[in-house]
């Protein structure tokens, strides 16, 4: 005899849904993309195929979803009618009367609609459309973490140069997000060299969205990156005891840099220069051998411009009526190192103070040539 093969049942639909919403918690846990986000995604996703495989159909379409109950049903409520025009809008008074004997024409039933039956077009839409759901939550986790660091130092991994550019594709982390930031030529330090693998310390200067996703504009050049590595560096610049007033900087070379405190007792230059200058030369190492003077800011302009051209001295500032230009007078032996070589050291001095500096020797201003002109070049 024979023997009759059992048939196999499928999942219920509580079995179904359960399901459904144990991959939407596995998600959140995995990725951090919330369940409600990704459901009311879904929801658009089952109403869209729906709407795409009947033509016709309208806004009646409702999706109820619990949790709890393992309940994901999809409902479309339709009027009864006399005469059917649109049968996924409309249902005649004879066929609701088969589920709903008192209902009157003018009524609104509602039915369930499985989604087994969907077409296969309508589940490739639904399906792409939680895909495009899921990575433009991911997207956004990106945009909104990175965000947050704006103005700050992240640490990245170069993974690959580009041959033709120079530009350095870099990895940057932060938290549990990661993306891929491009370091390009015109923001790397001239003379540093790096290869595939290096650790590599970045500013965020701004991070942008588009339709690819998160864009991070990273850079080395930027006069930021020497703030933030002070701020790591030196405690009392940390809690606010010394303050860094202004930063102007030629990356690769030189930086200028003013700080002042507003504790009398806290010499802010030696807090910043550190025992035996321990902590200025570990940024130095961190620049790659970039030059930092340091100088203490003054709210008196003659102070402020004899400080910002050391290490030359200075004999005299005079400002002028219109107040953002002062003449200095210097020693003759000092002319050449107040102006620097190329004319840097006065250039960084005028970027600082935010003055543009007319440099002139004793013997210079007693027969009245003209003065060293170095135009701040205001960024």
């Amino acid at each position: 005899m024979a023997k009759r093969m059992s048939k196999k049942k499928g999942p219920t639909p509580e079995e179904d849904a359960q399901e459904f919403f144990l991959a939407l918690d596995l998600l959140e846990k995995e990725r951090g993309i919330k369940k409600e986000y990704m459901l009311e995604k879904i929801t658009q996703a089952l109403i869209s195929a729906y709407k795409r495989d009947h033509e016709g159909a309208e806004e009646n379409i409702v999706i109820q979803a619990d949790a709890e109950k393992n309940l994901l049903r999809m409902i479309i409520r339709r009027d009864v009618v006399e005469v059917v025009d649109n049968p996924y809008t409309e249902i005649s008074l004879e066929e609701a009367r088969k589920a709903l004997p008192k209902v009157q024409l003018g009524d609104v039933v509602s039915s369930e609609v499985k989604t087994k039956n969907f077409g296969r077009i309508a589940a490739q839409t639904a399906r792409q459309v939680i895909i495009q759901g899921i990575r433009e939550a991911e997207r956004n986790m990106v945009y909104d973490e990175f965000t947050t660091k704006t103005q700050e130092l992240l640490t990245g991994t170069v993974t690959r140069i580009d041959p033709n550019t120079g530009a350095l594709h870099v990895r940057i982390t932060s938290g549990h997000e990661f993306t891929d930031a491009l370091l390009t030529a015109g923001e790397q330090v001239k003379g540093e060299r790096y290869k595939e693998g290096d650790r590599i310390r970045v500013y965020v200067v701004e991070v942008r969205k588009d339709t690819r996703g998160t864009k991070v504009l990273i850079s080395r050049t930027h006069f930021g990156l020497v703030k933030r590595l002070f701020e790591l560096e030196v405690p009392e610049i940390f809690d606010g005891t010394v303050e860094i007033k202004s930063i102007a900087r030629e990356a690769g070379s030189r930086t200028k840099m003013a700080v002042w405190s507003n504790n009398p007792e806290v010499d802010p230059i030696g807090a910043c220069v550190g025992t035996r200058g321990a902590r200025v030369n570990a940024i130095v190492d961190e620049l790659k051998g970039e030059k930092v003077d340091i100088i203490k800011y003054s709210e008196d302009p003659v102070e402020y411009v004899a400080a910002a051209l050391s290490p030359a001295d200075v004999i005299s500032v005079e400002t002028t009526d219109e107040g953002k230009s002062c003449r200095v007078i210097v020693p003759d032996d000092q002319l050449s190192l107040a102006i620097g070589k190329e004319g840097q050291n006065a250039r960084l001095a005028a970027k600082l103070t935010g003055y543009k500096i007319d440099i002139k020797s004793v013997s210079g201003a007693a027969q009245d040539e003209p003065a060293a002109d170095v135009a701040e070049e205001m960024e």
